[in-house]
Formats: structure tokens, sequence, C-alpha cells
């Protein structure tokens, strides 16, 4: 199993990078939350990956994080009706943190903001990763963050308080995002709200 990738960033777009390793070009399917922290073309890179081989074709999905990673390949083994097009579409929409406690708390109209899910497919993403003795590595909704360890708590702090001046949920984390790649990590909540604000 192929679980990370480390090369020259040969091409990247939101949903696609081309990873040149020992010769080869390696295509690489990534939601827009990891496009959005590749590196300038030409430097160096290394994505967390995820081959999946079916009968007429093989593709390597990539990640920024572990974690991601292991929530993608959560997602399209023990939800019904999520494969991998939707699992990306799922991590293009949501940053982990917001997805992970979207989930612990039930949140399925956030769920259902994203591309290629409805309400009916979110519910199931709710019931299908939160449940008692469900899959493994399921959430619980008692549960702490499962990954991103101090980020998370800021990042979420932060959309919620651009939540609640009007903004929609997904927008919110979209903003918040591009705050934290300008601050940098360890940037506190206050700060995240504010360069959101500013654009």
């Amino acid at each position: 199993m192929i679980t990370s990738i480390q090369g020259t960033l040969a091409a990247s777009g939101p949903l696609r990078a081309v990873i040149e390793l020992n010769g080869f070009g390696y295509e690489v399917h990534i939601p827009v939350t990891t496009a959005e922290k590749l590196p300038p073309v030409g430097a160096a890179v290394k994505l967390h990956t995820l081959a999946v081989y079916r009968e007429d074709s093989q593709t390597i999905y990539g990640f920024a994080t572990a974690a991601e990673r292991d929530f993608f390949q959560l997602m399209i083994e023990h939800v019904t009706g999520i494969g991998p097009k939707v699992g990306l579409s799922i991590l293009s929409r949501l940053s982990l943190p917001l997805l992970e406690s979207a989930i612990r708390t039930g949140d399925v109209t956030t769920l259902a903001q994203c591309q290629g899910i409805g309400r009916k497919t979110a519910e199931r993403l709710v019931v299908e990763l939160r449940a008692p003795g469900g899959a493994p590595g399921a959430l619980t909704p008692a549960e702490g963050a499962a990954s991103g360890g101090g980020e998370t708590s800021p990042h979420r702090d932060a959309v919620a308080a651009l939540t609640a001046l009007g903004y929609k949920t997904a927008t919110a984390d979209e903003a918040v995002r591009r705050a934290a790649l300008a601050l940098g990590p360890g940037a506190g909540a206050e700060a995240l709200i504010k360069k959101a604000l500013a654009g």
C-alpha cells in the first residue's frame, strides 16, 4: 500500500497534482483544502496518499495530512453511498476540524452544503460515523477532535464567530482556512477572525 509520496511538484490544480519522483510523474487527486497548501510548482512536496484500485483503474488520492487521508478512507469504506469522488468533494468544501465537529454534533445542515451529497447522505454520514460500536475510528459525540491537536479549537471558534455574523458555515470555514495559511500555525481565534474579515 502506498501511504505517501514525496518528490517535486510538477503541476497542480484545484483537484489534481503531478509529483515527479525518480523519473516518473504521478497524478494524484486532491481536495481543494490540500491544493490550498501546496508549494509553488518546482518545489519539493509530500502528500499522504491512498491508492484505490478498481477493475478498470488505479487512482492515487493525496492529502496534506495523514489525518485527512485516514478520514477520507473511513468515509469511502464505511459510509454507504460515499465513494472517492464524493469524499473528495466533502473534504474540498469543509476542513477536517469542522467536518469532524459537524459529525459529532449531528450538524446535517452544514454537511449537506457539500456538493454531491443531499440531506439523506449527510444524515447517513452522521449515523454511520458517529454510531457507538460502528466503523473503526468512528467519532463519538463526546470525543475531542481526532486530529489537528491544538489548532482545531481556534479554527472552530473562528468559524463559529463568522457564522454568528451571518456567514454560511462552509464560507466561514474557507475564509478561516485562508487566514490560517496567511498567518501560519499557532494563530489564535481572534487573529484568524480579524484576518478572515479583512479578506
